[in-house]
Formats: structure tokens, C-alpha cells, sequence
């Protein structure tokens, strides 16, 4: 099978705007997250889509590759199929721009699962961990997933899903996807359905056209950068 990242980057995020360029420690963070994934050797191509020049040349100068977005799109399944839309590609890794952190084993985790799936069954593949205490599972901004016995996605919610009527335990979701690229590009040219909208968790778009998506424990939470006060962290961390 041929596996791709894809990092999707762009500059407008609103609670941070510009985050992928700041300095983390001599380096940008988007430039520690393209390493990171270039050093886990796992992949035939590392990609960061964008529609910033800031980026393009960032990215070049350091010897990456880049494909420049032609369309404006309102989520990074869009940039990374539009990106993606011509390449001989079997599986493609979806790794945010903000996630310099990000685990080589939970990657290698999220590609075996295809490997494994020799029927293919699987349309898209992503991460779960176990919520571990009450604050956190009835946080709106903490995406909960509820799965049927075999881990497949039975629906997303930032919600406190399921409903613990006895002592229970939930997960959350972690947002590295790897997609089948027939999936990704049916998610591309579909529009957003209900629950996507109402919820705005846009892997229920594949749950609401019925699409497959196999969850994965991991031990993996990362830093996404998303506030000044994440950079504060992750300065400490690699300190």
C-alpha cells in the first residue's frame, strides 16, 4: 500500500492567529511538526497543503513539499483532498499543522489498521483515549466518541456521551485521522450533512453517508497549539 501525510496549514486561526509561523524553542511549530513526522520514516511522501506564501517558502526552505491550495476551504479534509486528488495514493495520514508533538507509534498505529484490513472494510481510521475524570468528560471542547464492541465509531458529540448511569468511562476523541483516499474524496464532494452542522464535528459527515470509521485506543494526547497559554506549555515540555 502507498501511505501519504498530509499536513493541512494556514494562517487565519482565530484564537491564534499565525500560530504555525511562532517560534517553539529556534523553530516554528509547524516546522517541528513537518520533522516530526518526516523523522518517523513511515510515510512515501510528507505534503503540507496551504493557501499561506509565509508557508509555501517556510516549507520549501527546508526542503519540503508543498502543495498550494487553489480553492478557500472551511476545514483541513478539504485542503488535504483537494491535495491529494490526483496523487497515486492508497492511504492518506491527516496530521494538523499545530501538533508538534505528534506520536510516530500512533501514526504506525492508525496505517496497520489498513494493513490489517484485508476485506476493506475500514473508510477512515482515528484515535480514542480513555477520559479520566468528570471535568473533562462534560467539556463541550473535549470531542467525546462512543463505539460498538469492535471500536467502530457509533456517533461523536462534545457532549457527555454515553450517559453514565453507573460508574462508567468515557473517551475522547484524538483528531489524527488516516482516510482510504476514495473516502476522503466522497467526504470532498459531499456537503455538510445535519449532525455535522449541528454538532460541527465534521467526522460525522462520514457516520451520516455511511462510511466506517475504526477507533484505536492509543496513550497519545499531544499539544495541539491553539492558545498563547499552549505555547507557554510546550515550551516547557521540550525545555
Amino acid at each position: 500500500m502507498r501511505f501519504i501525510a498530509v499536513i493541512p496549514a494556514h494562517l487565519e486561526a482565530q484564537r491564534f492567529p499565525g500560530k504555525l509561523l511562532v517560534n517553539l524553542l529556534g523553530k516554528t511549530v509547524l516546522q517541528r511538526t513537518y520533522e516530526a513526522v518526516v523523522q518517523a520514516h513511515l510515510f512515501d511522501e510528507v505534503w503540507v497543503a496551504t493557501n499561506s506564501d509565509a508557508i509555501e517558502q517556510h516549507i520549501k526552505s527546508l526542503g519540503g513539499l508543498v502543495y498550494r491550495s487553489k480553492i478557500k476551504h472551511d476545514c483541513g479534509s478539504n485542503r488535504v483532498a483537494e491535495c491529494i486528488e490526483g496523487m497515486d495514493v492508497d492511504v492518506v495520514v491527516n496530521v494538523q499543522g499545530d501538533e508538534p508533538f505528534v506520536s510516530a507509534q500512533a501514526l504506525l498505529d492508525l496505517m496497520n489498521a489498513f494493513r490489517q484490513d484485508t476485506d476493506n472494510k475500514i473508510d477512515l481510521a482515528s484515535l480514542m483515549i480513555p477520559i479520566e475524570d468528570k471535568s473533562t468528560f462534560e467539556n463541550p471542547n473535549v470531542v467525546k466518541v462512543v463505539t460498538d464492541q469492535y471500536g467502530k465509531a457509533l456517533y461523536f458529540s462534545r457532549t457527555a456521551v454515553p450517559f453514565m448511569r453507573v460508574a462508567g468511562q468515557g473517551f475522547r476523541h484524538v483528531g489524527i485521522y488516516a482516510f482510504r483516499k476514495a473516502a476522503l474524496l466522497d467526504f470532498y464532494t459531499h456537503e455538510p450533512t445535519p449532525l455535522e452542522k449541528a454538532e460541527k464535528i465534521e467526522v460525522i459527515r462520514y457516520l451520516e453517508m455511511g462510511r466506517t470509521v475504526q477507533m484505536l485506543p492509543t496513550d497519545f494526547v499531544g499539544v495541539g497549539i491553539d492558545t498563547p497559554e499552549d505555547l507557554v506549555i510546550a515550551t516547557a515540555l521540550l525545555s
